[in-house]
């Protein structure tokens, strides 16, 4: 008789691996399938476009967001956030240091939307909470600009300060939690997207007061665990990923880099290094983790994760590290084996051979690119890069010095990165469109 446990075991492998062969075929999460923003092998999206050419359907969307949609099967999800009701006096968060930021003179609809693929038609919009924001953050951001996450069965729509939620796919509100109100620096606004491994969610929740990790199970909503952390405001997403048999999750944050087991929150190792205001997400692959920030300091690494245990700063597990030139706002990109990252929020992009740090030929100044708040994204052997005043840059991927391939412009301006599957590309702005050939 065959032993239970073996065939439990490999039942269970078989629906892991084709869970991960279904997100690969999709973008399920910020930063995409793999959460170093490269495409499936099979994706082949145009390099031109325009307002009239390779456009199948363009939709407008309610409100503001900022956050990056996901794609499973026939289904775009997004968030958004939408003034509602009359106009009230002017209100500001009154944050220790404010500045440059958005009034609040109106109630908000915190809601979820969902699209079919084929057609760009909305399928439902489903309003999770309606309320006053305490604060309309930086001028640049917006109060959606956490990217949902799915995992196939369910999206995960998360608003900071206004709530944390599960929906199915019909729109239906599953479970919710509440993790309290969140004091960014200067006020300045809220944008850490979930992580989703296995069958665990976890939200990074870094502000003024007292910040914490903390993770949830999918299917109830039940908080598994949470862990406090010296950490002051930052905007960098977690990134969870399967190394050596274990489930794990990485932060990004000003005082240390922290990497946690997903089953217990118990904290595996750190490392320190960056500056204040972290907001890139960090990327993991291979047994390796990078790790880059630029605000005050200039910062960005990468690590060895093989033996990595307790606080390996300034250790051999320090593979390589940058002091220029780093990103801020916008997330590198892994391409193959190649490293791309933007010099703060400006139009110039280096590249390094991502385990060794060899410089490749550059840096390149991206002439006809103005204030990069999207993360670049790869596939078919080119990179596309979109900025706020609408246009879309394609350039080919070589380890000599790029090809401009493409300088595409549409009416709109994009914070939200792009997002590839299959033949398409999708732009999220005050429109959502869907490009392709």
């Amino acid at each position: 008789m065959k032993n239970p446990l073996i065939t439990i075991f490999i039942l269970t492998l078989c629906c892991l691996l084709s869970s991960h062969a279904k997100a690969q075929n999709n973008w399920p999460q910020w930063r995409g399938p793999f959460g170093t923003g490269e495409a499936a092998k099979n994706a082949d999206p145009p390099i031109n476009w325009n307002e009239k050419q390779n456009i199948k359907w363009k939709t407008p969307i309610p409100g503001l967001g900022h956050s990056t949609p996901v794609i499973w099967g026939d289904l775009i999800f997004l968030t958004t956030a939408i003034p509602v009701g009359k106009k009230l006096p002017p209100t500001y968060s009154g944050a220790p240091g404010a500045h440059d930021n958005s009034a609040v003179t109106q109630k908000h609809d915190f809601a979820v939307l969902a699209f079919d693929r084929k057609s760009g038609k909305k399928l439902w919009q489903r309003t999770v909470k309606q309320t006053l924001p305490k604060a309309g953050g930086h001028v640049s951001g917006s109060l959606a600009s956490a990217s949902p996450c799915t995992d196939g069965k369910q999206v995960y729509a998360f608003f900071g300060s206004y709530g944390l939620y599960a929906l199915d796919f019909d729109g239906k509100i599953k479970w919710q939690a509440d993790l309290g109100s969140m004091h960014s620096k200067h006020g300045h606004g809220e944008g850490a997207s979930p992580a989703l491994i296995d069958n665990t969610l976890i939200v990074n929740w870094d502000h003024e007061e007292q910040s914490f990790v903390i993770a949830f199970d999918t299917k109830t909503g039940k908080q598994i665990w949470k862990k406090s952390r010296d950490e002051n405001t930052s905007w960098s997403s977690p990134v969870a990923f399967h190394y050596e048999g274990k489930s794990q999750v990485l932060v990004s944050g000003t005082q240390r880099v922290r990497c946690y087991d997903v089953k217990n929150g118990d904290l595996i190792w750190e490392c320190g290094g960056l500056s204040a205001n972290v907001v890139a997400t960090p990327i993991v692959h291979d047994g390796f983790a990078w790790a880059g920030s630029s605000y005050d300091t200039r910062a960005l690494m990468a690590i060895r994760l093989k033996g990595a245990k307790g606080d390996i700063s300034d250790s051999e597990h320090i593979i390589w590290s940058r002091k220029k030139r780093t990103p801020y706002v916008p997330s590198p990109l892994l391409y193959k084996d190649t490293l791309y990252y933007f010099a703060h929020y400006q139009p110039v992009i280096s590249r390094v051979i991502a385990k060794t740090g060899e410089d490749l030929p550059g840096p390149l100044r991206l002439n006809g690119l103005r204030n990069l708040y999207a993360s670049p994204v790869g596939a078919a052997n080119r990179i596309y890069l979109s900025d706020l005043s609408g246009t879309t840059m394609v350039i080919s991927h070589s380890k000599e010095l790029p090809e401009m391939l493409a300088d595409n412009h549409l009416d709109d301006e994009f914070s939200a990165s792009p997002l590839i599957v299959g033949n398409q590309i999708f732009l999220r702005g005050r429109k959502l469109y869907c490009i392709s050939k």
